[in-house]
């Protein structure tokens, strides 16, 4: 590497490098032409896969009214879908276990931001901005000994 003489010479080998520019995101599709995703939330896990479709949704074998019977869960699961216009224009598989229905509701939405992602790249900035792709690591708390949960003591008795 050269010596720098001055500001502007800093200024422009840092510019001009090209370990600073901005990373490029490619499409990345399996040997189906699908997306696939990993996405997480408390203790569930889904693996979600993505590829035009009509807009079918299949969650571990069921449709998507089946297995997620509260319309809430299902609107959590399309808010990805309709920030990116996208709505029934994907056919979406998932397996996901571990967790209760709103764990797995909220690692369905993270898989399928994710996937998305994955198959239109240029949907990362919209789904980012809402906070789709970001993994929420809020987990239950241990329970701690002497203590009835993690943070709630004995009734307290002074006889």
């Amino acid at each position: 590497m050269a010596t720098l003489q001055s500001l502007a010479d800093l200024n422009r080998s840092n510019v001009e490098s090209p370990e600073n520019a901005a990373p490029v995101h490619v499409q990345k599709l399996d040997a189906q032409g699908r997306a696939y995703a990993t996405g997480k939330r408390k203790d569930a896990v889904a693996r979600v896969w993505i590829k035009p479709g009509t807009g079918q949704v299949v969650v571990n074998g069921r449709t998507i009214e089946v297995y997620f019977a509260r319309p809430v869960l299902r609107m959590i699961l399309r808010q990805p879908l309709q920030i990116a216009n996208r709505v029934d224009q994907y056919d979406i598989m998932v397996s996901v276990h571990g967790g209760g229905l709103s764990g797995q509701a909220g690692a369905v939405r993270h898989g399928l931001s994710k996937a998305l992602t994955y198959f239109e790249p240029e949907l990362r900035g919209p789904l980012k901005r809402e906070g789709f792709l970001t993994r929420d690591s809020r987990v239950v708390e241990r329970k701690k000994y002497g203590r009835k949960k993690a943070r709630r003591s004995f009734q307290f008795s002074k006889r």
